[in-house]
């Protein structure tokens, strides 16, 4: 029941690897399509809109929930899959375990040190387009197990630190997080169709000038 977290981040390895699909040569938007691109053009790909908090409320994205009703609610299932090696559990209680909180370098065996981060945090992503999304659209985001870049288990401390600040204001403190942090950030916006404001657009365009060749490979939700 345990895995190490893939990351779906490849190191180009010859300029022909750059001749893969574009969102723009992938358009319209289809729901379920696997797209693959560099990177820097996967950013220049976002759209770009000024930001509005109208409105917002977290009760919007309903979570932790237990979508497949096997008795394991969303938070439960991450820690699980996160885990590196074994974990203990009591029925679907994870009690015991190794978990990699990647965004500040530190290693837990005690589950309430964790929380589940959203990636892009849910009232980021209500700012980026999901006001005008359906209860059952934002469920369904919330609570992500579709792709493993969605959901992290990192330390409690550096979620909180975080709140629901884009890039553009907070980084993880571990230096050697930011170029996977960047690909994963513009994968979930990718992956769900959300907008960049102008500030965070530039920051993302910067970070990610400072990682090697990196594309990155999302199934649309």
């Amino acid at each position: 029941m345990s895995r190490i977290r893939t990351v779906a981040v490849v190191a180009l390895a010859t300029s022909a690897a750059l001749a893969v699909p574009t969102v723009a040569q992938a358009s319209p938007l289809n729901p379920y399509e696997t797209v693959s691109m560099p990177l820097s053009a996967a950013i220049e790909d976002l759209d770009i809109a000024d930001e509005s908090r109208d409105g917002y409320r977290r009760s919007a994205f309903p979570h932790w929930i237990d979508a497949d009703r096997d008795g394991c609610n969303t938070r439960k299932e991450v820690l699980a899959e996160e885990a590196l090696g074994d974990v203990s559990m009591s029925e679907c209680d994870v009690t015991n375990g190794l978990w990699f909180s990647y965004y500040d370098s530190q290693t837990f065996t005690d589950p309430s040190k964790l929380d589940i981060d959203h990636m892009v945090p849910l009232a980021e992503a209500w700012d980026s387009g999901a006001s005008g999304w359906t209860l059952e659209d934002r469920r369904a985001y919330a609570n992500d197990l579709g792709d493993s870049r969605s959901l992290v288990a990192v330390s409690a401390r550096s979620n909180r630190s975080k709140a629901d600040q884009d890039p553009a204001t907070w980084m993880p403190p571990s230096a050697e997080a930011h170029c996977q942090y960047v690909a994963e950030w513009v994968a979930v916006k990718t992956r769900w169709d959300l907008a960049v404001d102008p500030a965070e657009r530039d920051a993302l365009t910067e970070l990610a000038g400072g990682c090697e060749d990196v594309i990155i490979t999302v199934t649309r939700a």
